[in-house]
């Protein structure tokens, strides 16, 4: 009898050892996906600001050819091309149009396109800008005999050059190669440069003095009285001085007088592209070129030298063109000001309230406080500055100091100075912060080495741990530059205004004038894009004025990190 048995010699299926699994977020992958992900959205949206600021602010300049439009209508419109858009036209403009424009604008959901040009010649026209639809445009034309023409006033012409007079003669226009053209223009430019100077330094320094006198005279009057042999002495000197003051000032006001008539002899006649013709001098114009006839080198001298202007002339036209020297110089002083008085201050704060103040109660309380007044907002910093700088702080000065100047005020009113220290009261959380944490970043053995070897405690601080918290230090105070220099909102209450003339440092005594209202950088932004009567006109001066504001704040905090960076590598070995 035979049995079958099973066959044990196949192989047995080997069990799968069961994989160790991990929770994804025990490992934190999700976090650094989040994480990386968040970074790389806030360097794309850093990037994408400048790059728009960039590419506006810098193009701002560039020469742009000059359109002639002629519209189906008649109209002949002649600018520079400055932007487009789509827009939807009504019904009953529609209806009016051929059915080939009717069938686009239907094709394209009842939308159009149009233009903006820039046609300038705000004298004669009344506008600067000027929308044309594209179903409105007949031909188009750039023809080269077209100038674009930069004024002192009433913005830019756009036209043709119809001729000129040299010491009232009529003169052909040859082009802007004609030397007597060139000439014409150096000369005027010069005059009107020594008529600015006469009047605002030569006449201004004799009003300055005649107004002087009279402060003193006032100043004896209230001092001693009117019937005081002291206030008839200052009379008599105030009148004898006016007297020759006023031969002086008479003398400087006839060679003025002398400068504009020989300028008045010299004019240019342009005409718009309708043949209506404006009468300028030479000295009211900036610069002249033909738009459509130009090569590469001729638009790269425009270029630069329009940005020469933008950075050491004055505004004009509403500040829309011309130059921000004022605004640059205002934001500079301010900047350094406040840094001068926010540094010490902050520094002096957060070293008591480390090395010196016995922690408590009171202590956690001064720093929580002080955490909490970085988070206030800068307006309320604004009103504060106001009311108790200016108006008890000035108001004090004014009544003890210059009391014969009331009730005009000196100091008790918005300046350089309480604007300066605004802004150092906003930013000095900043730099106590910083500044305690750098001090608390250096070795407790460092500190008890120098102790341990006779130094005294304010030794130690000064020659162990300052100068190894210098790092961190300088970085609380590049933060407070930063945020200081950006802030527009407290400076529109305690001393920033739309134009400032007088620049707060001088040759008059006592030669820096921190009383003075002055120009910013980040105020000058906020006029012209918001305040402008032509916010079109603004907008290009708004980008470059941004990228001039973001290249000096750059400027000054590279300066800081180099300094800071110079620092590190100095006690870089001594770390641990």
């Amino acid at each position: 009898m035979t049995s079958t048995m099973p066959d044990t010699t196949a192989a047995a299926p080997t069990p799968k050892s069961p994989g160790r699994r991990t929770d994804l977020r025990s490992r934190g992958e999700p976090a650094l996906w989040g994480l990386g992900g968040a970074l790389a959205i806030g360097v794309t949206m850093i990037l994408g600001f400048l790059a728009l600021v960039l590419a506006n602010g810098i193009a701002t300049f560039i020469p742009k050819p000059i359109t002639v439009v002629t519209e189906i209508g008649g109209t002949v419109t002649a600018g520079e091309p400055f932007r487009s858009e789509v827009f939807k036209p009504t019904p009953d403009v529609i209806a009016a149009l051929s059915p080939e424009w009717q069938a686009r604008i239907d094709a394209a959901d009842g939308f159009a396109r149009r233009t903006l040009y820039r046609v300038g010649n705000f004298d004669l026209y009344g506008e600067d800008f000027r929308w044309i639809p594209d179903y409105a445009v007949a031909t188009f034309a750039q023809p080269k005999s077209l100038m674009f023409v930069e004024r002192m006033e009433w913005g830019p012409f756009v036209g043709t050059v119809k001729g000129f007079k040299l010491d009232g003669a009529d003169q052909i226009f040859t082009g802007l190669d004609d030397p007597k053209f060139a000439k014409i223009h150096d000369e005027s430019r010069a005059r009107a440069r020594e008529i600015r100077t006469i009047e605002r330094s030569r006449i201004s320094d004799i009003n300055h003095t005649l107004e002087s006198a009279r402060l003193e005279l006032r100043k004896i009057e209230m001092q001693s009285g009117r019937s005081s042999s002291a206030y008839a002495a200052a009379e008599a000197g105030l009148t004898s001085r006016s007297t020759a003051l006023q031969r002086e000032y008479d003398t400087l006001a006839a060679e003025v007088q002398k400068l504009r008539e020989a300028n008045a002899t010299n004019t240019l006649t342009l005409a718009d592209i309708g043949g209506r013709e404006k009468l300028i001098e030479f000295s009211a114009l900036v610069r002249l070129y033909p738009a459509n006839d130009m090569n590469f080198v001729q638009k790269l001298r425009v270029y630069f030298l329009r940005w020469g202007e933008f950075l050491t002339g004055e505004p004009r036209e509403a500040n829309t063109e011309g130059g921000v020297f004022p605004a640059i110089f205002g934001t500079a002083a301010m900047t350094l000001l406040m840094v001068i008085v926010v540094a010490p201050f902050g520094v002096i704060t957060a070293l008591y309230l480390r090395e010196y103040a016995k922690q408590g109660r009171l202590v956690s309380f001064v720093r929580i406080s002080v955490n909490n007044l970085a988070g206030v907002p800068s307006i309320v910093y604004g009103v504060f500055g106001l009311g108790f700088f200016a108006y008890v702080l000035g108001g004090s000065i004014d009544a003890l100091f210059y009391p014969e100047r009331l009730p005009n005020p000196t100091f008790g009113t918005g300046g350089l100075l309480w604007s300066a220290l605004t802004l150092a009261l906003l930013t000095v959380p900043v730099v106590i912060v910083a500044t305690e944490e750098a001090l608390a970043a250096v070795p407790r053995s460092m500190r008890e080495g120098s102790l341990a070897s006779g130094a005294s405690k304010w030794q130690t601080i000064r020659y162990i741990v300052l100068p190894r918290a210098m790092p961190g230090i300088m970085t609380g105070v590049i933060l407070a530059m930063a945020r200081g220099a950006g802030e527009v909102a407290p400076l529109m209450l305690v001393g920033v205004v739309k134009l400032a003339p007088e620049l707060p440092i001088d040759g008059i005594f006592p030669f820096v004038h921190l009383e003075r209202s002055f120009m910013h950088l980040g105020f000058h932004i906020f006029d012209v894009g918001f305040q402008s009567r032509n916010a079109e006109a603004g907008k290009p001066m708004v980008f470059v004025t941004t990228v001039l504001l973001i290249g000096l704040v750059t400027i000054i905090n590279a300066t800081a990190i180099i300094m800071r960076n110079r620092l590190k590598k100095r006690f870089a070995g001594s770390q641990f």
